[in-house]
Order: structure tokens, then C-alpha cells, then sequence
């Protein structure tokens, strides 16, 4: 019994986290909003006690801050911070697709290339593109058949998830992006890593230039 209700505590605590990290990836916490553990339990509906776990992870990983006079605020991440963040996601991605070029199945690339028909026609809907893109490079990590790197990857989103303006919020992104991922399938296709390695990096160099032009127009 106490082993069950240990599994739930930390079952509810895990999902917390990810259901705050959502919100904010949505842009419902933005960066600088401040948040309160009564008012994200009450939108959560749950105790206090898993968000104000959930908030301690959050801060550890810097993506809460301290407020002054407001308790924990939504990290605001700096222009050096943001080419740092895409100078890790260049190296990773380009890991990723590697590997991918070595490992994924017949049926894996299959997928992938589905996922990304759909992404494409979702050119006028900037969050439905997101939602797709996420899943399309989440299936790249599956094909590159490497756990400690799915995981490093994965914590870098956490970050990325300060960014909460999608960048298919920009006319064209989304069909430039999945031109992108085509060259990128078509080197995994080919089993070429190298090549495949090179068109990831190049699809994350776009979309810094992308995400710089969204900061820009930010107050």
C-alpha cells in the first residue's frame, strides 16, 4: 500500500512538472509572468504539494527564476543565451540525424516522411505545425537508437520551451522547414551520415534566424 501511494506521489508530481512545462511552451505562463502555487494547483486541480515540487525542478533547471516580491517568474532568456541554446541544438540535432542515418528502419523513415506530409499542410496553423514538428524529431530520436542522447536532447527542449512564440508563426516557415526535413530524410534514405548530419545543422541554423526575427519584433 505505502508502495503504491509512493508510485502515485510521484506519478502525480511527474505530471505536474510536464502539465507546467506545457503551459509554458504554449505561452499561457510567458517568460517574466510570475507563478503561484495556489493558482497553478487551482488551474491544475491538484494539491499544492506536487506543484510546489514541480516548481522547485523548474527552478533547478532554470526555467523558473526568483521574483522579487512576486515568488517564481518564468526564466527570460537572454540573446546570448538563445544562440548558446541553438549552438547545442545544431551540435545535437546534427548527433541525432547521424545516427538516425545508421539505425533507422524502412518503416521508421516511412513514418517519418508521413509526419512530415502532414506538417506541411499545416502551414496556416502555426500551433498544429509545432505540434507536428515536435513529433517528427521526437520519431528522429527513437531512429537513432541512443538513450543518453534522446535524453540530452530532450532536456535542451525543456529549455527551448522559454520560446514560447512558435516559429511557424513566420509566413513561409513551415513549408521552408519541411524542405528542410526532406533533405534531411532523403540523406537518412541514402544511409549517408555525414550528409544527413549537415542538412540537421543547416535546418537549425534556419530556424535560429527565424527565432532572431520574432526576438526582434518582441518588445
Amino acid at each position: 500500500m505505502a508502495r503504491n501511494s509512493e508510485n502515485q506521489s510521484t506519478s502525480l508530481g511527474r505530471n505536474t512538472y510536464q502539465a507546467i512545462l506545457t503551459a509554458i511552451r504554449d505561452g499561457i505562463y510567458r517568460p517574466g509572468a510570475a507563478l503561484r502555487e495556489e493558482e497553478v494547483a487551482a488551474r491544475l486541480n491538484v494539491s499544492r504539494t506536487p506543484v510546489r515540487e514541480a516548481l522547485g525542478r523548474l527552478q533547478e533547471k532554470g526555467l523558473l527564476e526568483a521574483a522579487p516580491g512576486r515568488g517564481l517568474a518564468v526564466s527570460v532568456l537572454s540573446a546570448s543565451q538563445i544562440f548558446e541554446l541553438y549552438a547545442m541544438r545544431e551540435e545535437m540535432e546534427g548527433i541525432v540525424a547521424r545516427y538516425a542515418a545508421q539505425h533507422a528502419t524502412d518503416a521508421e523513415i516511412a513514418n517519418l516522411e508521413r509526419i512530415n506530409a502532414s506538417f506541411a499542410a499545416a502551414g496556416d496553423h502555426p500551433d498544429v505545425a509545432a505540434r507536428l514538428n515536435r513529433e517528427f524529431h521526437a520519431r528522429l530520436y527513437d531512429a537513432a537508437r541512443n538513450r543518453y542522447l534522446r535524453q540530452a536532447v530532450e532536456d535542451l527542449h525543456e529549455t527551448i520551451a522559454l520560446l514560447s512564440d512558435t516559429t511557424f508563426s513566420q509566413p513561409g516557415r513551415t513549408a521552408i522547414a519541411a524542405r528542410e526535413h526532406d533533405l534531411l530524410l532523403q540523406a537518412i534514405r541514402e544511409r549517408n551520415p555525414s550528409e544527413a548530419q549537415a542538412q540537421a545543422i543547416e535546418h537549425i541554423r534556419e530556424a535560429l534566424k527565424v527565432r532572431l526575427l520574432i526576438s526582434a519584433r518582441q518588445p
